[in-house]
């Protein structure tokens, strides 16, 4: 085994969410409702039009948000949602993040 591996790496996964997700609260939404399932990880915007997360946790709350994401908060439109495997980057809680 690789030393840089940890063994117990948490499930984590990145999001990209495109469609009507800035200026709809999208953020704020995305924090509560990611530390209300005990989830770690950041969600920010980005200068094209959407909306990135890292959902860290177990595999059913992770699995969760990300059917979440896929209608978002009320007043977002949600018309593509891409999904990759990441790795844990080790955040603490769930929270914002600069736009970039």
């Amino acid at each position: 085994m690789r030393p840089d591996v940890a063994v117990d790496e948490a499930y984590t996964v990145h999001l990209r969410l495109e469609g009507r997700v800035q200026g709809v609260w999208f953020r704020g939404w995305a924090v509560d409702e990611a530390s209300a399932l005990g989830l770690r990880g950041w969600v920010r915007n980005r200068r094209d039009g959407s909306v990135e997360a890292l959902l860290i946790g177990s595999e059913a709350a992770v699995e969760t948000m990300v059917l979440r994401c896929h209608d978002g908060p009320p007043g977002s439109r949600v018309d593509h949602v891409a999904r990759v495997t990441a790795h844990d980057d080790g955040s603490v809680g769930f929270r914002q993040v600069a736009s970039v």
